[in-house]
């Protein structure tokens, strides 16, 4: 049986990253502990996750607006490329039926069945981040993938919880990345000490923009085995 990928969702974090919040992002390699890194192992590091509902209709919805895709995608009136995106999408594995919803692959239910909701998610990154699970970085980012949409008040609320939970460890997150699929959060939690409020700024994401990121994702796994291979 082949091994799950889950780094397809970290290099397509990566991607977000390098599009909407800048170029510095580009260096980022995938390893482990964290899950995205500067190669000197000490100026950036990123962990990436996912908070959602447990269940499989909540994985394919989710993917399919990763993706970037509308149900006419499939169907005939797409142009050649798109066919050819949609294709390449179902191939990889982490593919979902388009057509009378025909449920299509299972790696990406593999994958997020494992999901926790938040709040738990956030409690178990900071005490890793605390204790010194991921090493020690200049910079420090916590990055989730969030299904459902979060109202700006609750995503203030999420900082001020990351905020309370890390004082008095000396080794936490700067940065919060929450992606809803149509939008990035990004919030600097090294602005809470001074102000009390974290600095947050919204991006919206384009359609375009995720089936770019979805797209390249997939390119890039297909290197990779390419060059295990």
């Amino acid at each position: 049986m082949t091994k799950f990928d889950t780094c397809f969702f970290e290099r397509y974090a990566r991607l977000s990253l390098i599009s909407i919040v800048g170029k510095r992002y580009e260096c980022l390699i995938n390893e482990d502990r964290p899950d995205l890194q500067s190669p000197d192992h000490k100026s950036i590091g990123v962990e990436v996750t996912r908070a959602m509902e447990e269940s499989r209709n909540a994985a394919k919805s989710l993917l399919k607006e990763m993706a970037g895709l509308q149900p006419e995608d499939s169907g005939g009136k797409c142009d050649r490329e798109s066919n050819e995106d949609f294709e390449r999408i179902i191939s990889s594995g982490y593919g979902f039926g388009l057509q009378r919803g025909k449920y299509i692959g299972t790696k990406e239910y593999e994958y997020w069945s494992l999901a926790m909701p938040l709040r738990r998610i956030i409690e178990s990154k900071v005490r890793k981040a605390g204790n010194g699970f991921y090493g020690s970085f200049e910079e420090m980012g916590l990055y989730i993938f969030c299904k459902d949409d979060m109202s700006d008040e609750s995503v203030c609320r999420t900082c001020s919880y990351i905020t309370d939970l890390q004082k008095g460890l000396k080794t936490g997150y700067d940065f919060l990345f929450l992606s809803e699929t149509d939008s990035l959060y990004v919030c600097d939690l090294r602005k809470s000490g001074e102000s009390g409020h974290a600095e947050i700024r919204r991006y919206p994401i384009s359609q375009a923009q995720r089936k770019d990121f979805f797209i390249n994702a997939i390119k890039n796994q297909e290197l990779r085995k390419t060059a295990i291979a």
